[in-house]
């Protein structure tokens, strides 16, 4: 077993070298060690300024290049049975889904973060989705919530809402 410095070090040099999320199980089993200390060396690396970013299949390295187009929320709102679709629409039309993000009444802003880039990763988070037995934040809030997207071209975003107002999941108040 490797000392948490030298893991922690490894870690980084891992994500660095990876384009793709890195699963907090996928590092245990690599490194011997429990689910728990991954998640406990991340938490100390971000402490420590680390630009990791915790996304629902794993740890990603924030940088520069994660970090290229405009940025802008749009607020959305729909039931469970078209989440796949607002998903595909962003996607199919230029966007990153960075974050979902909704308004509880104790707690205030909820975000969960989801880093969606492909059809791959919406069928990959649409099947956790399912297995997991989990409520969608959007649920707490009768499905309106706003979702942080990132797209490489200005014109991208009257595109995407758009077509989420065709599909009756733009939210206009």
């Amino acid at each position: 077993m490797i000392e948490g410095d030298k893991r922690r070090q490894q870690i980084m040099q891992t994500l660095a070298g990876e384009q793709r999320p890195i699963s907090a199980s996928r590092f245990a089993k690599n490194f011997g060690v429990s689910r728990q200390i991954i998640v406990g060396d991340i938490a100390l690396l971000r402490a420590a300024g680390k630009n990791i970013i915790a996304t629902a299949r794993g740890y990603i390295l924030e940088t520069e290049e994660t970090n290229t187009g405009h940025v802008s929320k749009i607020a959305v709102q729909h039931g469970k049975d078209q989440t796949e679709e607002e998903l595909r629409l962003i996607v199919e039309n230029g966007g990153e889904i960075i974050d979902v993000i909704v308004e509880h009444p104790l707690y205030g802003e909820l975000t969960g973060t989801l880093h969606i880039k492909t059809a791959q990763d919406i069928d990959s988070f649409m099947r956790r989705y399912e297995k997991s037995n989990a409520s969608l934040l959007s649920e707490l809030t009768d499905g309106i919530h706003l979702h942080t997207i990132r797209y490489p071209e200005k014109h991208m975003l009257k595109t995407i809402r758009q077509k989420l107002a065709e599909a009756g999941i733009l939210y206009e108040g």
